[in-house]
Parts: C-alpha cells; structure tokens; sequence
C-alpha cells in the first residue's frame, strides 16, 4: 500500500517531518510518500493563504494522477496534511482512491474517545477557518474549543518554545469542557506523547490519525462515493496552473 501525504506549504523541513511522523505511524507494508507543493505559501497561516495552498496541492494531486496514469508509480490513499486547510471536497472530486483530511480524522478519532474535544492550534486567525473545516466535516457540535497557542507553524520545531505555549492552550481547553485534546497543525506531529504525559489527558494527532484511517479505508476496499457531490469533472477539461500555463 502506498499512501501519498501532501503538505500545505513549500517549505521542505515540515514536507520532512510530517512524512516522518507519518511513517512512524505507518503499519508494516505501508509506503508513505510525502510530497511539497510546487508553488504556494512557505507557511500557510489564514484564509488567503489557505486558498492558495488548496490551489497549488490540488495542482500536485493532479500531476500525480497524471504521472500513475501514464505507467509512474500508482498509489491507493491520499492524507491532507493541513489542519483546517481548504481543498478537501475538491481532492475528493478529483481522485479516484480515498482522500483522508487530518482535520477530519483527528475530530473523527476524538470523538470515539471523549464526549468533546478541544483543537490546539497555532494563531489566532486560524481559529475561525478551523472551526468552519469543523462544521463542514460535520463534526464541529463536539468540538468545545479551537485555541490558539499564538505561535507561527514555522516556529513549532522549537521544542523549548513551543512547549509553555502547549500547556496554556490544553488547560484553556480543559476548561472550556475538553475531555480529548486535538493537535491543530500538522506542524506540531511528535508532540503528542509529551502533551499526554503532562496533561494526563487523550491527545490525537492528525497526521497520525489520517495514515491510520487512510490504511482502513484502503484496506476495506471503500473508495469515495461517485453518487452526487464528487461525481468526477469532466476529463477532457484543461485547467492552468503556474508550472504549465
């Protein structure tokens, strides 16, 4: 099984640590590849940059359709890894193997272990773009809370920063009703355990949760329903992107 992991930036050092995490949590046999967009934002931090980073993945995901198509090397899943980031219905209606978003799974698997969750994420105009990928995914009721740490994604391979700024945010959430805690970035992959062990309490990590999804779904056979809302775009239609023109 060979499972792609798309991060939603360009910068090569969190495309290395997210695939990383992702093959600590694979299972034996499972290939992860993780792929950095060509274009787009070093960091996507906000709406706008979340609009661009759905471009410019989606561009990716197009040309490595294209590339297995035409005898490259095949793949049966797809994990998104960009919390709350946009592209999620459009991968879904471009590909035909299950496409796994790490803002989904993460609620997803929250939700079997607590009665609510509670997201740490990074800024504080991340919030809001969360809580809306929350409530489209259709999990946002058991949400309590999206707080922010008030780091930047780039600044979460500091350990020693990030760490004080983690602890806040978990014990906002607690109070906020958390019984499980989320980690909203991919960015912060490899902190679970820590964060667990000082708070006691569940934390899911959404890079992990969506390899191991992705391998369920892959592994029961189930592919995105082509009935309706991702019934595939019309094949023959060109589209533009930056590399081609």
């Amino acid at each position: 099984m060979r499972i792609l992991v798309t991060n939603c930036n360009t910068t090569e050092a969190m495309t290395a640590r997210i695939t990383a995490a992702a093959r600590d949590a694979a299972a034996p046999g499972t290939v992860i590849s993780g792929l950095t967009p060509a274009w787009g934002p070093e960091s996507a931090e906000g709406w706008l940059d979340s609009y661009l980073s759905a471009a410019a993945v989606l561009d990716l995901l197009r040309r490595e359709r294209e590339r297995s198509a035409a005898g490259g090397e095949p793949f049966d899943a797809v994990v998104l890894a960009g919390f709350g980031e946009h592209g999620r219905e459009g991968a879904r209606e471009l590909l035909d193997v299950p496409v796994v978003d790490i803002t989904e799974a993460a609620a997803h698997l929250a939700c079997l272990i607590g009665r609510r969750y509670g997201v740490i994420t990074t800024l504080d105009r991340s919030t809001g773009q969360i809580e809306d990928s929350l409530l489209t995914a259709g999990v946002a009721d058991h949400c309590a809370a999206v707080v922010a740490t008030g780091l930047g994604v780039l600044e979460l391979d500091d350990p020693a920063r990030s760490a004080a700024p983690l602890r806040r945010a978990a014990a906002e959430a607690v109070r906020a009703g958390a019984e499980v805690l989320v980690l909203g970035c991919a960015g912060m992959s490899g902190c679970a355990e820590a964060l667990a062990a000082r708070t006691g309490m569940p934390v899911v990590d959404g890079v992990t949760a969506g390899v191991r999804l992705a391998e369920s779904l892959v592994a029961l056979g189930l592919r995105t329903s082509r009935t309706g809302s991702y019934r595939a775009p019309l094949p023959k239609r060109r589209i533009w992107s930056p590399q081609h023109g």
